[in-house]
């Protein structure tokens, strides 16, 4: 499968940028792992400085799919670190998306898959398993359902109401 580029696929698809149906975040997200190219469907997943949500998501198979994350943008703790995405890599998942911070950056940056979070942190978050899973969230500006499909390269991250085509 070809890689889509978000620029180009910003301008071949105005009527879609119009009409809310191709939406770009805003640029906050930093670039982990060696994937910096990566796209698929969204799962979503609402937490607050607790990861075992995120931890039992990425233990599944991933399909091709990509994690977003509502950490609600917290920078006071880790909600991902490097055994889950390394998991996440294992279990085929495209790439995560976290608004919030990660930690084991050298591990995440060793790992086949894309990773972006707004930064780092030593601390490791909570362990309760609170959370909301499959629940629209509100991320680098832009409202992200589950099932809508994201593209991510070195230009940025773009939502999309439904899979594109180059």
């Amino acid at each position: 499968m070809a890689q889509l580029a978000t620029a180009e696929a910003c301008d071949a698809n105005h009527e879609l940028i119009k009409n809310g149906e191709l939406r770009a975040l805003q640029p906050v997200f930093q670039i982990y792992g060696r994937r910096q190219v990566f796209a698929g469907p969204v799962v979503t997943l609402k937490v607050f400085e607790d990861n075992v949500l995120v931890r039992e998501f990425l233990e599944e198979k991933g399909h091709g799919r990509v994690l977003v994350v509502d950490g609600a943008g917290s920078m006071r703790c880790a909600i991902l670190g490097g055994n889950p995405v390394q998991q996440a890599q294992n279990n085929g998942w495209a790439g995560i998306v976290v608004n919030g911070c990660i930690r084991d950056v050298d591990e995440i940056n060793g790992c086949d898959i894309g990773v972006r979070a707004l930064g780092s942190h030593p601390f490791k978050a909570n362990k309760k398993g609170f959370g909301d899973k499959h629940v629209p969230v509100y991320v680098g500006g832009t409202r992200i359902c589950d099932g809508e499909w994201l593209y991510a390269d070195t230009d940025g991250i773009l939502i999309s109401k439904s899979e594109l085509t180059i």
